[in-house]
């Protein structure tokens, strides 16, 4: 796993952790409500790391560009040496 791949996680965990937090101490129903696609969206991040932001990345190029540019990124990664 590289260093971007754990800072994306870590990201995520940062993001649900604290709207699930914000969330539990005002207990307000509504705020809950609001608060809860950024915990999606953080867990989303942990559990996948950095192919998240390629993924999105890919789709605001459109549908159909979607394969070629997660390819094209994979590619890509396979021709640069890691960073280390």
């Amino acid at each position: 796993m590289t260093r971007r791949d754990i800072l994306w996680r870590t990201i995520g965990i940062a993001l649900t952790v604290g709207a699930c937090g914000v969330a539990a101490a005002l207990d307000a129903l509504v705020l809950a409500m609001l608060l809860f696609p950024i915990a999606l969206l953080g867990l989303t991040l942990a559990i996948n790391g950095k192919r998240v932001v390629v993924a999105l990345r890919a789709e605001r190029l459109g549908h159909c560009h979607t394969a070629e540019a997660i390819h094209a990124v994979r590619v890509r990664r396979r021709r640069d040496p890691p960073h280390s």
